[in-house]
Parts: structure tokens; C-alpha cells; sequence
């Protein structure tokens, strides 16, 4: 995939949010919800164009918030639309945590697919828990986020602060596991 075509699918991955922020502002539920849905599946399908693919995490969140979604215009309340981020980050990080206890992490997985060398010591288990948590906590905030918060701020923490967030996150664990290796060496 192209740089271009990636930097075009990354804007399109806030499509449903922020088109549910818009039409939550300014028509009634039904419409921002059904909007929400509507974007949803293109989405999708622009990942279909554009990667020649759909993830696996891609169709879980579809189904998602088709299911979130209907739940929210049967109960023409807006909370179950807005849970989708918090059961996409709960969902990954047990799936992560449960990957770690029986079987092989996903980063173990992902090096030996490409035939990379495996670290010494636990760093990958270790970096892969550490994210796990990441994603565990992030989407008990979501929770609370969209109890608590506005629809607008609900937009920021679902896009833009996960990846501000996800940005720090690296940063520490890069000095972390620096740190780690250093000590596993000497």
C-alpha cells in the first residue's frame, strides 16, 4: 500500500465517529446513529480499496458497532454507540493477555512470521502484556468517557487522543525496554 493511500485510509478510519459527533450536534439520534452505521460500512469498503483487505480487528469493530449501533436506535439512546471503543479496547487487551498465557504473543508470532530474530529474555512478552494493559485501561476510559464526557470530547478521546496516548505509551516503553536489554547484557 502506498504512503498516500495509507495516510488517506488513516483519515478515513474517523469517518463513523466523527460523523456520529456531527449529526449528533446538529439532527435527532436516530439520523447520527444511522449516520454512525452508514459510515461505518464505508469504511470498510474504502479498506477494501484501499489495502486490497480487511482486518480481522477491522470486521470485529463493524460488527461492533452494527450491534452497538442497533442497540442505540432500539433504545434511541446514544451510550451503546458509544461503548464500541471501550469493548474494541477491552476485547484486544484480554485477547492479548489470553495470547500471552496459552500460546504465543503476537510479537513472537509477528517476528518469527517474518523470520526475524527473537530477543533474549522476556522483552517481547514483557512489551506485549505492557500493551495489553494499554489497551485494557484505554477502553475502561472510554467507558467512562462516554458516560461522563461530551460527544466532541468522546470524538478526541476515540481518535486522536488514542493515538497521542498510544504515542507516549511508546516512548516509555522504548526507554523501558532499552533499559531492560541493558540490564539483560551486563
Amino acid at each position: 500500500m502506498s504512503s498516500v493511500n495509507s495516510k488517506n485510509f488513516f483519515l478515513i478510519s474517523f469517518l463513523p465517529a466523527l460523523a456520529y459527533w456531527y449529526l449528533e450536534e446538529n439532527y435527532p439520534l436516530r439520523i447520527a446513529i444511522t449516520g454512525g452505521l452508514a459510515l461505518a460500512i464505508l469504511e470498510m469498503i474504502l479498506e477494501k480499496v484501499f489495502t486490497k483487505h480487511v482486518h480481522g480487528i477491522s470486521k470485529f469493530n463493524f460488527f461492533l458497532i452494527l450491534g452497538l449501533g442497533g442497540l442505540s436506535l432500539i433504545g434511541d439512546e446514544g451510550i451503546w454507540f458509544k461503548l464500541q471503543p471501550c469493548f474494541t479496547g477491552v476485547g484486544i487487551g484480554l485477547f492479548i493477555f489470553f495470547k500471552l498465557k496459552f500460546g504465543t504473543g503476537l510479537l513472537e508470532e509477528m517476528a518469527k512470521s517474518l523470520d526475524r530474530p527473537i530477543p533474549q529474555g522476556d522483552l517481547f512478552k514483557t512489551m506485549e502484556l505492557h500493551m495489553g494493559l494499554l489497551f485494557f485501561f484505554y477502553g475502561l476510559f472510554m467507558a467512562y468517557v462516554a458516560f461522563h464526557f461530551t460527544t466532541g470530547q468522546w470524538v478526541f478521546y476515540k481518535t486522536i487522543g488514542f493515538y497521542i496516548a498510544f504515542a507516549v505509551f511508546f516512548v516509555f516503553e522504548m526507554i523501558y525496554i532499552r533499559y531492560k536489554a541493558k540490564h539483560l547484557q551486563g
